[in-house]
């Protein structure tokens, strides 16, 4: 639902813009809150708008078949939903739906393929997120093979407090084994050793990080390895690094 009051710019894609671009992109933009749980493409379906978080967190899933889907990649502040259409793409590829509750900058599709072709700054900036984006869907890809449950787990905890800004948030057992791919056994394991290493600390599916140290040396690589691509692709740090 539109919100009554503006939103801040505080997408960093938009920030990176120069300010005549910015200015007239923000323009055509409508601040939104989004609710958790809310869906906002489906695969195969039309791209009617594009969104620009600014605190809230949407989670890219794909389907595996009417029991089972993965999580293939998270989108917060540092991006946007509905990438594709810069290739010239309408069909959604894949389920988008709202991790994390709050606002996010709307625009719709047609106006967003008009200032895409005023604005060469905002089609460098895209371009280069789109590459990060694929970057990210590969490492996901070859962390769901290759690793172990905890590691995931530590991983996408780390990925998820750098785009809700903070060390608390509330995720259930099933939620988390939705995400990962994984069943519900295997997601309380994990979660389990990492709050006997004090780590986290987790009840009612409300987590805190204690010790965000300790979370990154029990991630896999995979973590550093998307933050290392964000960096060196966008020309600036990338979200939570501390």
């Amino acid at each position: 639902m539109p919100l009554t009051r503006p939103a801040p710019a505080a997408n960093r894609l938009l920030v990176a813009l120069p300010r005549k671009d910015r200015q007239r992109f923000l323009a055509g933009c409508e601040p939104v809150e989004l609710a958790f749980a809310e869906v906002l493409t489906e695969p195969g379906e039309r791209i009617r708008h594009v969104y620009f978080p600014t605190e809230s967190l949407i989670s890219l899933v794909i389907p595996i078949d009417s029991r089972a889907s993965l999580e293939v990649g998270l989108v917060g502040d540092e991006g946007m939903l509905g990438i594709s259409l810069i290739l010239g793409v309408e069909i959604s590829p894949l389920h988008a739906v709202v991790q994390g509750k709050g606002t996010a900058l709307r625009m719709n599709a047609a106006r967003f393929r008009r200032e895409l072709a005023q604005s060469l700054a905002l089609q460098r900036g895209l371009k280069r997120y789109l590459y990060v984006m694929m970057g990210q869907l590969a490492q996901t890809a070859a962390c769901t093979r290759f690793h172990v449950v905890e590691a995931r787990l530590a991983r996408w905890l780390l990925m998820t407090q750098d785009r809700a800004h903070s060390d608390a948030f509330h995720v259930t057992h099933e939620f988390l084994a939705y995400m990962l791919g994984v069943r519900r056994v295997g997601v309380t394991k994990a979660a389990t050793a990492l709050q006997t290493r004090q780590l986290i600390r987790y009840r009612r599916g409300d987590i805190t990080i204690l010790n965000r140290g300790g979370l990154e040396a029990a991630s896999c690589g995979c973590y550093a390895a998307d933050k290392t691509t964000y960096t060196r692709i966008m020309g600036q740090e990338p979200v939570g690094l501390r």
